[in-house]
């Protein structure tokens, strides 16, 4: 983490030896993010590297622009404005009809806080790893979620439950201001019904009203909302191919649609980068960053 020297803003990031990757904007007092993102160039700068900026927003795209960054698009975000939010009508009855069918079959929701969170981590690691054994997948980090026994307890956690077992579970972030909330790590046992995360998000997204919070964020579609016009930008037309042809590679049309139930309001979301031919370098240094090594990139 990187520290204005004010100490009300800062910027998380991770290092390779050549990019120094920022984790999202600058976190803290607007009025201090154009001297600290100018202080992460001048260090990264220092130690030989260059600085970049990953899943940034709309809302300060002058803030890179000015200070000698390219844009590309990298997805949208998915969000629901909660007091909009209903399981009612026509339009969510497969929703409506999984989630009575669950309860039917005694399965309950509820928030597990930190001190049974400890008590049940034994628990909750063995869905994590027989969830990754059954998708043949590893654990990642940096933008994903991931098992860790020290962060967990940090948070609180959605689960489904059945005859006090948990089947499936969801850490959430959650501001104090109450005006967003969102998952991060998502697992779920094997066993379970096919539609017990779907069960997860809605009683989430139902328990985050009776808290009064304004909206949940679903997280990142990934190479979505990418312009279809023939004068489109190169990289739209790269990342449209990839989005509509890439399911053997990763799903994102999948995972795109799946969140598209929810009708949530999609923002963008950008990487800023140094200017140059160097994108697919610095793509590569992000990967490496989340999949944790160059080996890992095309393990699953």
């Amino acid at each position: 983490i990187l520290w204005n020297t004010n100490r009300d803003a800062f910027i998380m990031y991770a290092m390779t030896p050549h990019y120094w990757v920022a984790m999202g904007d600058p976190v803290g007092n607007s009025q201090s993010f154009a001297d600290l993102v100018w202080m992460f160039r001048e260090q990264a700068d220092h130690a030989g590297a260059h600085a970049v900026f990953y899943e940034v927003s709309d809302q300060h795209l002058p803030l890179y622009l000015d200070r000698g960054f390219t844009l590309l698009k990298m997805g949208e975000d998915a969000r629901i404005p909660i007091a909009e939010f209903s399981i009612e009508g026509r339009k969510r009855e497969n929703m409506r009809k999984s989630r009575n069918k669950l309860l039917r079959e005694n399965f309950t929701f509820r928030v597990l806080e930190k001190t049974e969170i400890i008590a049940r981590l034994p628990e909750l690691r063995h869905i994590s790893d027989s969830w990754l054994r059954t998708k043949g997948a590893r654990e990642k980090g940096f933008s994903l979620g991931f098992f860790n026994e020290q962060y967990l307890p940090q948070t609180r956690i959605a689960v489904a439950e059945r005859e006090g077992r948990i089947y499936a579970f969801a850490t959430l972030w959650e501001l104090d201001n109450r005006e967003q909330i969102s998952m991060d790590l998502m697992r779920y046992d094997p066993d379970s019904p096919p539609s017990i995360m779907e069960f997860v998000f809605v009683e989430s997204i139902l328990w985050a009203r009776e808290q009064n919070y304004q909206s949940f964020c679903l997280g990142m579609a990934p190479l979505s909302g990418m312009e279809r016009h023939e004068l489109a930008p190169l990289w739209h037309k790269i990342g449209r191919i990839i989005f509509e042809r890439g399911e053997d590679f990763y799903n994102f049309e999948g995972l795109h649609a799946y969140k598209s139930k929810f009708d949530p309001v999609w923002k963008p979301r950008y990487i800023a980068a140094p200017p140059g031919p160097r994108i697919p370098l610095v793509l590569l240094a992000i990967a490496r960053i989340i999949a944790g090594s160059m080996r890992g990139i095309f393990a699953h």
